[in-house]
């Protein structure tokens, strides 16, 4: 797996904030895109990368990260459908989460501890991921991209204000 990073689109990019196209085509193209992807986020330092995040507008994300009992989980889903627990099984986990996409600062998130992610692999075969833990945030954080809805979109306003205001600033001390 080769792929060449691509830059990381930074909030306030169009394509971050509206819903993106179902992936049609699962050929050759799709293959290149993905090997990209998981360049870019390696690049970058992440666990997950949705297509948006490098200008793409099409429902894909990768992710390379641990579950819950530490097992490293690695793998693409094309136009994920998310399932998440509800009633007495529904358990939030309230860890942060940050951004490539809104580099620097970390806010704490609350999410649902378990997610199932329903979609395609890169030959279009149906897939189902199951996750915990980081795994579980990321299915979630990933797919809300997809969705054009960021971490910070999920923050009160005040914590928002300030996660952007400190990206501004590591953004103007890194210049």
């Amino acid at each position: 797996m080769g792929g060449t990073a691509r830059p990381i689109t930074l909030v306030g990019t169009p394509v971050l904030h509206r819903p993106l196209r179902p992936v049609t085509e699962f050929d050759d193209a799709l293959a290149e895109l993905v090997d990209d992807m998981f360049a870019s986020m390696y690049a970058a330092d992440g666990v997950g990368l949705a297509a948006n995040q490098i200008g793409v507008d099409l429902r894909l994300f990768v992710y390379d990260c641990a579950d819950a009992d530490g097992v490293d989980r690695k793998g693409v889903v094309a136009n994920p459908t998310l399932v998440l627990p509800e009633g007495p099984d529904r358990r939030l986990d309230d860890g942060e989460e940050g951004c490539l996409s809104v580099p620097g600062p970390h806010a704490s998130v609350p999410r649902p501890d378990r997610a199932t992610c329903h979609g395609f692999d890169t030959t279009g075969a149906p897939i189902t991921v199951e996750g915990t833990g980081v795994l579980a945030r990321c299915l979630q954080h990933e797919t809300d991209h997809l969705d054009g809805k960021l971490y910070i979109d999920r923050l009160s306003k005040r914590v928002r204000k300030r996660v952007l205001q400190e990206m501004e600033e590591l953004r103007a001390t890194s210049s």
